[in-house]
């Protein structure tokens, strides 16, 4: 941080001084001269700078200056004519006033730019929103990256709620990256939103975010033709219940990973991928069946997190074609204890970025949850209870 803010002002220093260091340049170069040469007229050249790299007000004083040194005869040019003088002089004038004309209309747009891109990180940050810290005896954590300059947010989504029927999860990937796909996000998020609290089962929150999802490719396509199946989306849905079951249903999204102790002799968090047969085919491609298939994924015990993750992370590259090694990026992101939920989504996030040299061709998102309840009993007859959490 020190380091960055001391390059700053050394830019900034520079830039400051620059245009002074061409006009001292300039004049030195018109004194020395004998070749009876005259390069006054590159004074001209100074307020330019100035206005380009600083502001207005050095811009005009600057100006001032040259044209001040352009009426005086220096060096070769006392030999020059008068009016040659007064014509460098009305072009060093000519070049202020145009300068300060461009720099206030660059200024305008700037302000103008910044406003826009205000409103724009607002409304992204309203379409995604922050995960709580904690949510019903869960620690969670999310992170994305989109792979489009100047987008915040891109095509995947996530969103954690508490509800009666226990905290359900959604992660997902729209085709598409960046903001052309912010509105199917949004679409899908504010069906999965409602349905959540609404629906008794997860086939019925998937059926709501299905409708969601072609009313929103109807609008986007009206007076169109009708929307091709090139259009489609990844969801996977979780229902984590009080007593730490989770069970998911999938159209074609990754299955999530869980970090837990490895159970060897030495102490250690290794990374497993929760795998619960074929997914269904992702939103778009083909309808619903009758009974969309909830699957038992994993029973969470304190002190076991769960990462759920779209393919942007999985598919990302290196310069060799190499895909991005998840399982042992997580195993090495859950190093030491307790295990952190925003620290393995950031490790994991900038391991990334190392492997793809900040070069991303998808985005992708991150969601880490920690079971952080005291206990989770086991509700067979005569059973033994889970292991104490050591973080509560």
């Amino acid at each position: 941080m020190i380091r960055t803010r001391a390059a700053a002002r050394c830019r900034r220093g520079a830039v400051l001084a620059l245009p002074g260091f061409w006009v001292a340049g300039v004049v030195v170069w018109e004194l020395l001269s004998p070749l009876g040469i005259h390069f006054v007229q590159l004074l001209a050249a100074a307020p330019a700078i100035a206005c380009a790299g600083s502001g207005r007000r050095q811009c005009v004083l600057l100006g001032g200056a040259c044209a001040l040194f352009a009426l005086v005869p220096l060096g070769s040019a006392g030999r020059a004519d008068p009016a040659m003088r007064l014509g460098t002089c009305c072009a060093v004038l000519a070049v202020v006033a145009a300068a300060w004309l461009t720099s206030h209309r660059r200024l305008r747009l700037t302000r103008e730019l910044e406003r826009l891109r205000e409103i724009a990180a607002t409304a992204q940050h309203a379409v995604l929103r922050p995960l709580p810290p904690r949510l019903d005896g869960l620690t969670l954590a999310g992170g994305h990256r989109s792979a489009s300059e100047g987008a915040l947010l891109g095509g995947d989504l996530y969103e954690a709620l508490a509800t009666r029927h226990g905290v359900r999860l959604v992660i997902g990937d729209v085709r598409g990256h960046g903001l052309p796909a912010l509105g199917t996000v949004a679409a899908l998020l504010g069906s999965f939103r409602e349905a959540a609290h609404d629906e008794d089962g997860l086939p019925g929150v998937l059926r709501r975010m299905e409708r969601a999802f072609h009313r929103h490719l109807g609008d986007r396509a009206s007076g169109q033709s009708p929307p091709s199946g090139e259009d489609f989306a990844t969801v996977l849905m979780l229902e984590i219940g009080a007593e730490g079951e989770v069970t998911a249903l999938n159209c074609g999204h990754p299955w999530p990973h869980r970090l837990a102790g490895d159970g060897g002799r030495t102490p250690g968090v290794r990374a497993e991928v929760l795998s619960s047969g074929d997914p269904l085919p992702p939103l778009g491609m083909f309808p619903l069946p009758a009974e969309p298939p909830v699957r038992r994924l994993t029973r969470l015990l304190p002190g076991e997190v769960l990462v759920l993750h779209t393919d942007g992370v999985e598919d990302a590259r290196d310069a060799a074609g190499r895909f991005f090694p998840l399982t042992r990026a997580l195993t090495e992101a859950a190093a030491g204890a307790p295990v952190v939920p925003a620290a393995v989504v950031d490790r994991v996030r900038a391991a990334v970025l190392r492997h793809t040299g900040g070069v991303l061709t998808d985005d992708f998102a991150l969601l880490a949850l920690r079971n952080d309840r005291h206990r989770v009993p086991d509700r067979t007859p005569h059973g033994p209870l889970a292991r104490t959490c050591p973080y509560g």
